[in-house]
């Protein structure tokens, strides 16, 4: 489905982290809806370098870009001499910026800022020299433990990448200050679930890892009260939708994108048995990380309806019943 009425054909669109699991599934919107226009991708693609918790430090996956037809780049945001090159080899109409380390675990502090800060200002440079309208992802994790809902303005970082992306979100108002010839929009992520984000391994969704639990005849294990722990769940069909109305918004800023409803993970697990026709006992666990585990999450979506006309399409059901083909696929040729 279209989410604007601008032609976005001949346009030059380039994409950081485009081959990570928001970035991915943005090149392919662009390329279905306006072949025409020129997708440029930029990611770190994944090697065998880990932070120190053993995570990868790059998600990006070459199955993720299957079936496009762009130009592929691989490269680090970090490297000054490639975004100098970038500036002067292309004129960008648009930048989506979905690079970032985005490990909330991580405890390399000084790689977070540099990364996730530091090269969103070059690129903030390279939007302001070209023109080009700037999207990037903030993330929900700006705010913490604060109190649902969560508004902007009421940030409360429990760890660097939250940290991280409120920095970048006041950077991003200083640019907007000075730099009023674009827009520039921060869009805050809550839970977000869908195709193409297997190959975040186990910072994937939990949609995802429960839907193949079941699918491989395993009892779900959740933390114990789980229909009291509540996230905003929002499918990737509709984190697409904000990024193109955040295009051409009515003013610069940043917004949460949600659904505005909180659900249980019990719910998730009942919807996901409902759609694979399973029905396993749940096991519960004790919660370990009561004292630093955020109970409920809800986006208060208001200022984003208002600014961006943006109105979620897809229900907690609905995401999960669109999803639930992919999980199979994913189950038999991924896992098996």
């Amino acid at each position: 489905m279209r989410y604007s009425d601008v032609d976005f054909n001949h346009k030059t669109i380039l994409i950081t982290g485009g081959a990570g699991f928001i970035g991915s599934n943005l090149a392919f919107y662009f390329q279905e809806h306006y072949p025409q226009s020129d997708i440029v991708v930029l990611d770190l693609f994944r090697s065998n370098v880990t932070l120190s918790n053993g995570n990868l430090k790059s998600f990006g996956h070459f199955k993720n870009l299957i079936g496009f037809r762009g130009e592929v780049i691989s490269g680090d945001i970090n490297d000054k001499a490639l975004l100098t090159t970038l500036a002067k080899n292309y004129k960008f109409d648009y930048i989506f910026h979905e690079a970032a380390i985005s490990d909330t675990t991580a405890l390399e502090q000084d790689l977070m800022i540099q990364t996730n800060v530091n090269a969103f200002k070059d690129l903030l440079d390279i939007a302001v020299q070209h023109g080009a309208n700037m999207i990037y992802a903030s993330s929900g994790a700006t705010y913490g433990d604060a109190e649902s809902p969560q508004r902007v303005g009421r940030e409360a970082p429990q760890n660097v990448y939250g940290f991280s992306k409120l920095m970048m979100d006041h950077l991003a108002r200083q640019y907007s200050q000075k730099h009023d010839h674009i827009s520039i929009v921060g869009l805050r992520y809550f839970n977000v679930y869908g195709p193409r984000e297997f190959f975040k391994n186990k910072t994937s969704s939990m949609v995802v890892q429960f839907g193949h639990q079941l699918l491989s005849g395993k009892n779900p294990k959740l933390f114990e009260n789980s229909d009291k722990i509540l996230r905003d769940f929002i499918y990737i069909e509709d984190i697409i939708q904000a990024n193109i109305l955040a295009m051409h918004p009515k003013e610069s800023g940043v917004f949460n994108v949600g659904t505005g409803r909180a659900r249980s993970f019990q719910s998730m697990v009942d919807i996901l048995q409902h759609e694979l026709g399973t029905s396993y006992a749940c096991e519960y666990i004790p919660n370990p990380y009561i004292g630093r585990y955020q109970f409920h999450t809800e986006a208060d979506i208001e200022s984003t309806k208002a600014v961006l006309g943006y109105e979620p399409r897809f229900s907690f059901e609905e995401g999960i019943a669109a999803y639930v083909p992919e999980i199979k696929r994913l189950f038999e040729q991924e896992l098996s």
